[in-house]
């Protein structure tokens, strides 16, 4: 039986290396976080602690506050409860990514093109079939130096849908909604046997023509099954063999040395795969990563206050044995809670619940009560069965060595520049070279082909590329916690918002066109007004938002600001307002390069006549790419 493998006191890791404890900062990371203590034994790799530990190693083992009802709390997560407690709730979002790292992917759906719209162009899409290989020497010469002559997403192939068609089928809560879609995957039975082929304990009958099973087949469906382990990861890095999502926990089992040695490669990410448990520990992504929190149930954002509550329980349970009173836990919660006095505030009620409903979800904690769920405070004589081994596997990386959440937030994030890009086109929507610093803005230019396709091969992904980044698609929509288009009113909204928000403001060929364009707070105001006037009742959109136009406008720049298609516009900018992004022109329809000039006073004028372009393969067409 294998050891479930911790990591245990804390160790400052060396730059460029992995030492198996530093919460998903692996290969290429420049700075170190640290780890939980614990009473296992550390991963394989990992420097020793206590009397065979390096000069350099801090093991944190002295909490220095009291022990409360037999609980012992861990002093880095005290640390960053506190920090949680006296963050705005941006920053609060950005901590808990970098401390817990347990968010999900985020990836837009359709291709551009004639499968995802009325484009007539080929999608500018790199293959999953390209290299492999990552590094310097998988550089394509012909490629290099290529990224930027690429289409613009402002006047490229779109994958606009028309309104009509924009029905969806719901998405289940918290899941994949299709764990087996690659067409080369077998469906997996537990017991090993697979369709067509005789279980490892039943004895194959024997006929005179019985056809072989053709070898090509079984490393085509270990292909499969890894590619399906590695996206479950991807998008719940914390999968445990009871949860949701169990039945693809034999094959994260079956090919964890593989997958071990994949993440660390490509993105820098550790795996520790247990008996019962496996844990991707993910990086930050720095700051401004939109990514928080959501109560399981009602997908209630986390406010700063319940990530302290969250941290204060995990400070506790690290520890804890395995079957322990709630009022118990409540009292030395109130006991080392940042903050004057012990009694809770009526509003840390709330945040308690949701801290407890999380760490229900992740099944560190069991056979809650409906009461407890709801108001833990007022649950009366409760018993709580506590999982320490997934308490302790939570926690990304508590900040024994951060001066404060900015920088740890800053810590979690560093990487060498071909693993922080990687890591970027892995997690978020697009990735833009504006965004970038020079130094993985050069790898982008120089890999921008074979770096993203490696990626793309590893989570079966497509590559979209244009002169301003680079977007891993995921046509199955499955590797994603939004979806766009959605069917919900606030994902509708916001789709047709923003693709009457690029028709209007979009810069024309010739134009300066750049990443990112300013959107009038007036022109939000008055399409969004006119879109639900003119959807709203007819596509039974909610009456809530019907009635309350700054709710709707609200949730609707909420979703399309964390699917990265506007951003708001930098500070002291007057009057404030938002970006629209490029990468929002793939959900607009075709663009019309020529347009006929208007005679209003908002018009563009005239450009004046037009130079023909020449026939043949290098002309111009709408949304069409030289």
């Amino acid at each position: 039986m294998e050891q479930q493998e911790y990591a245990t006191g804390a160790a400052r890791t060396a730059g460029g290396t992995s030492d198996g404890c530093t919460g998903g900062a692996g290969r290429g990371t420049t700075a170190a976080v640290v780890v939980v203590r614990g009473s296992g034994p550390a991963p394989r790799g990992a420097p020793a602690t206590g009397a065979d530990a390096p000069q350099d190693a801090a093991p944190v083992r002295d909490s220095g506050a009291p022990s409360v009802a037999g609980l012992s709390p861990d002093p880095g997560l005290l640390r960053l409860a506190r920090w949680f407690a006296e963050a705005e709730p941006g920053t609060a979002d950005d901590l808990c990514a970098a401390s817990l790292g347990l968010y999900p992917a985020r990836h837009f759906g359709a291709p551009a093109g004639p499968a995802g719209g009325p484009a007539t162009a080929a999608p500018a899409t790199v293959p999953a079939t390209a290299p492999a290989a990552v590094g310097p020497s998988a550089v394509d010469p012909a490629a290099a130096g290529q990224f930027t002559a690429e289409v613009s997403w402002w006047h490229g192939p779109t994958a606009h849908i028309p309104a009509p068609l924009r029905a969806r089928e719901p998405r289940p809560a918290g899941g994949l909604r299709r764990a087996r879609r690659d067409a080369a995957a077998l469906p997996v039975v537990l017991s090993g046997a697979k369709p067509g082929e005789p279980g490892r304990h039943r004895r194959p009958e024997r006929s005179r023509g019985a056809a072989t099973v053709p070898q090509d087949r079984s490393a085509a469906t270990t292909a499969a099954e890894r590619r399906i382990a590695a996206r479950l990861l991807v998008a719940h890095p914390l999968v445990t063999a009871s949860g949701p999502h169990a039945d693809g926990f034999p094959l994260i089992r079956r090919h964890r040395d593989w997958l071990a040695e994949r993440f660390d490669t490509l993105l820098g990410y550790r795996l520790v795969v247990g008996p019962w448990h496996a844990r991707l520990h993910k990086a930050g992504l720095g700051p401004g990563a939109t990514r928080r929190l959501e109560h399981p149930a009602t997908g209630a954002p986390f406010t700063p206050g319940c990530y302290a509550q969250l941290a204060l329980a995990l400070a506790l349970l690290v520890d804890a044995p395995e079957r322990l009173p709630l009022d118990g836990l409540l009292a030395a919660m109130d006991a080392v809670r940042p903050g004057p006095g012990p009694a809770a505030r009526p509003a840390d009620r709330a945040e308690l619940a949701m801290a407890f409903a999380v760490l229900a979800d992740w099944q560190v904690l069991t056979d809650l009560p409906a009461a407890a769920l709801a108001d833990p405070a007022a649950a009366g004589p409760t018993v709580l069965t506590v999982d320490r081994e997934l308490a302790r596997a939570v926690p990304a990386g508590p900040p024994a060595l951060a001066d404060d959440a900015t920088d740890l937030i800053r810590r979690a994030a560093e990487a060498e520049p071909g693993t922080a890009v990687r890591r970027r086109l892995a997690e978020t929507p697009a990735v833009l070279a504006a965004d970038l610093p020079e130094d993985q803005r050069a790898w982008l230019r120089d890999h921008g082909r074979t770096g993203p396709a490696a990626l793309a091969d590893f989570l079966g992904l497509e590559a979209e590329q244009r002169a301003e980044g680079v977007a891993l698609l995921d046509p199955a929509e499955e590797l994603t916690d939004l979806a766009l288009p959605g069917a919900d009113t606030a994902a509708q909204a916001a789709l047709l918002l923003v693709e009457r928000l690029v028709e209007e403001v979009r810069p024309l060929p010739g134009e300066t066109a750049g990443t990112d364009v300013p959107v009038p707070d007036a022109l939000i105001d008055g399409v969004l007004g006119d879109i639900a006037d003119e959807y709203g009742l007819p596509a039974g959109w909610r009456r809530d938002y019907l009635a309350d136009r700054t709710a709707l406008r609200r949730d609707a720049l909420d979703l399309l600001h964390r699917m990265g298609l506007i951003t708001p516009a930098p500070r002291g900018t007057r009057p404030p307002g938002w970006l629209l992004r490029a990468p929002a022109a793939r959900y607009a329809p075709a663009p019309d390069l020529l347009p006929a000039p208007g005679t209003g006073r908002h018009s563009r004028p005239d450009p004046g006549p037009t130079v023909p372009a020449p026939a043949g393969p290098a002309a111009h067409r709408a949304g069409q790419p030289v």
